[in-house]
Order: C-alpha cells, then structure tokens, then sequence
C-alpha cells in the first residue's frame, strides 16, 4: 500500500532535474504541480533561476504542462508570462488530469514525467496513473492551509521510507 507513495525518483529542486538527462531518457513532457514545486505557494511568478531552468528544458524540444490542485486565476497569472499550458482544478491525486496533460501534448504517458512536492497529491496520483514520478522537497517551509493536513501524513510516510532506506535526503 505505501509503495504507491515512493517517488521513482526523487531530488531537492526542480533546478537539480536536468533536462539533457531528461532527453537522453526519452522524456518528452514534463508534467509539474506549481505550489511549493516550481515556487513558493505565496510567489506569484517564476523566479529568474527557474525561467532559466525552463528554457533549457524548451531547448531539448520537452514540453511543459502545469498541473494543480489551485484555481485558475492563481495558475493562470504565473503559467501565461511563461507560455505554459496548465490544467488548474486537477483533482490530484485522481490521475485524470495527468492523462489530460500527456494527451494535449500529443505524447504517451511512458515519454513523461509528473514532478512534485507532496506525496499525498502528485506521487500517489502520478504512481496511480502510471507515470515515471519526482519528488522535490518543498520550495517553502511554509504551507496553504489546505496543504497543512497532507504535509502531516507524509512526514509519516516519509519517515517510514526513510526508515527502510528508501529515501536519502532530508528536508
């Protein structure tokens, strides 16, 4: 049961993803939650290092679609400066909104990745879908109220994968 929360993979940023390395896999679609993922849940736009991240990752021919749990207003004032197609309201962690993503991109889901920064919502619904997942640790250490809850449980989940080795670094 819990292995549905173990990211396939797992790193402190987004900025530690390369997408040469990414490339040479065979990605071709990155599917990121935004919140505490890409930026801080109270930043309201991309941060110079990350719009640097995300020409990189547009120079390797990979395409980006943001998916989250926030509303349209709050994902569509960061994703429309950046040029990025994004599915707000996505229900994570149903899977539907990742098989959204993919098909809008005109890609199979084994060419993409979903990367976020909570188990409860974007491994588990990424995992659920069967999607090559990335756990980052949480820009922020500070939470939307919603979220509070879901860091709860998974300090437990993750201590527990910790605990068996599964998991290296802290947060």
């Amino acid at each position: 049961m819990l292995k549905q929360f173990l990211p396939n993979e797992h790193v402190k940023s987004i900025l530690d993803i390369s997408p040469e390395e990414l490339k040479a896999k065979g990605v071709k679609g990155i599917i990121t939650d935004l919140d505490n993922t890409l930026v801080e849940w109270d930043r309201p736009s991309a941060t110079p290092q990350l719009i640097k991240w995300f020409d990189e990752v547009k120079k390797q021919n990979i395409q980006v679609t943001i998916v989250s749990n926030n509303n349209e207003a709050r994902v569509k004032f960061f994703s429309d400066p950046l040029k990025i197609p994004f599915i707000y309201r996505a229900k994570k962690p149903m899977s539907a909104a990742f098989h959204r993503a993919v098909k809008q991109m005109g890609i199979k889901k084994e060419e993409a990745v979903v990367i976020g920064d909570q188990l409860l919502t974007d491994v588990l619904g990424g995992n659920r879908g069967g999607f090559h997942t990335i756990l980052v640790v949480p820009v922020a250490q500070t939470d939307g109220l919603g979220t509070k809850f879901n860091r709860f449980a998974e300090r437990r989940i993750l201590n527990w994968f910790r605990k068996k080795g599964m998991l290296q670094w802290e947060d």
